[in-house]
């Protein structure tokens, strides 16, 4: 598969500047954005000082904006023949979590290489988009509901999820599992498959509740359902990230004076409730900017995808936004009491290194894919490695 053809109609398109011209900018200022609400989040729980949280994010973000448009200068191409190698590397980085990986809140997710903290669950995410949406790119609609193939995606889905519930990581597990059915749907799943798996999943429930889920996921149920039960205890959390949210009403209550972060009544205010900091110093219009801003972002991203000529290109950058937007309903949906509390950080806001980074790298593909969307790869070269 030659890599030489042209990436337009032009020999201006050809060139690293012209590639660099026809990035769309928008998308990138709208990432820009929600990242510096993100920073001043971090500055403000922090006692209005950049030290710990803010300053590293905020390096952070500018090696991944860096990488960010690199990755959007690789021609898409380079990334299909890419896309079963990451896969494999990411899943021999979740196999070494359970024998060199460092524990944190009760699970082992971290691997440190050197002066850097990995978390391979999170690098899956991608991974998987981009092995699913390569494997899925040389099928023909009719054929992704064909019980071998289907059989074969489900693995390249199921074999990770596997691997990072046993650390245990309910929430992760859960978007590498929506996600990746979500994108075999979007590729032409046939609607006579996708009803008795729903069926069977939901008879699989109470099995799953008795013999898959820890004692403290079950706890976290129980505590969903009723969390005055235990307001001092387990329902903790929920209870003060709810108190806050109301207590910033409309307007908020001022950038830097939000109490329950302030005086640490708020738990995790940096990572899984930085939405309810959010809440409680710029009240609901502060939370209606940034759902506006996530919308923006998706919106971009779709169109992105529409506009693609190759599968491969359309399903990665689908896959993508299906995964930011998982982040973002999961998060949101936990911090306001609507589903039981799972370690899912608020992208591109909460802190958190690989979490930041990874996001970013996704972004980087759906601008290749934007950069690169008159290329087009044959259905046959998914065979290829």
């Amino acid at each position: 598969m030659p890599l030489n053809d042209t990436y337009g109609p032009t020999g201006r398109e050809r060139s690293l500047l012209g590639r660099l011209r026809g990035l769309n900018w928008t998308l990138v200022a709208l990432i820009t954005a929600v990242c510096c609400i993100g920073f001043a989040l971090l500055y403000s729980v922090a006692g209005m000082s950049f030290d710990p949280w803010a300053e590293r994010q905020i390096v952070r973000f500018g090696i991944g904006l860096v990488l960010m448009i690199a990755i959007a200068l690789i021609d898409i191409r380079w990334w299909f023949q890419l896309a079963y190698p990451i896969y494999g590397i990411s899943l021999a980085l979740l196999v070494a979590v359970e024998f060199m990986g460092r524990k944190g809140g009760g699970a082992e997710r971290w691997i440190d290489i050197g002066p850097l903290q990995l978390q391979p669950s999170e690098l899956m995410k991608i991974a998987l988009i981009l092995a699913l949406s390569r494997f899925l790119h040389g099928l023909l609609v009719d054929d992704v509901s064909r019980p071998t193939r289907l059989l074969a995606a489900l693995l390249l889905i199921g074999v990770p999820a596997g691997l990072v519930l046993i650390q245990p990581n309910l929430g992760t597990a859960m978007i590498l599992i929506v996600g990746g059915c979500g994108l075999i749907f979007l590729a032409g799943l046939s609607w006579k498959i996708i009803l008795p798996v729903v069926a069977l999943i939901a008879a699989a429930v109470p099995v799953g509740w008795e013999f898959a889920l820890k004692d403290y996921q079950k706890q976290r149920v129980y505590t969903f359902l009723d969390p005055d039960s235990d307001p001092l205890g387990a329902g903790y959390n929920i209870t003060q990230s709810k108190i806050a949210l109301g207590s910033g009403g409309l307007f908020g209550k001022g950038f830097g004076e939000g109490t329950q972060s302030r005086l640490n009544f708020l738990p995790e205010k940096q990572t899984d409730f930085i939405f309810t900091v959010l809440g409680e110093e710029f009240g609901l219009f502060g939370l209606l900017i940034l759902m506006g801003l996530y919308t923006a972002i998706l919106w971009n991203g779709v169109q992105i995808a529409l506009d693609t000529r190759s599968q491969f290109g359309r399903l990665v950058a689908m896959g993508v936004c299906l995964n930011f937007l998982l982040y973002i309903l999961i998060n949101t949906s936990m911090s306001m009491g609507l589903i039981p509390v799972v370690g899912i950080p608020l992208p591109l806001v909460s802190y958190g290194g690989t979490a930041l980074l990874t996001v970013l790298f996704g972004f980087g593909l759906i601008l290749s894919v934007q950069v690169h969307r008159a290329i087009d790869i044959p259905r046959s070269a998914a065979a290829l490695i």
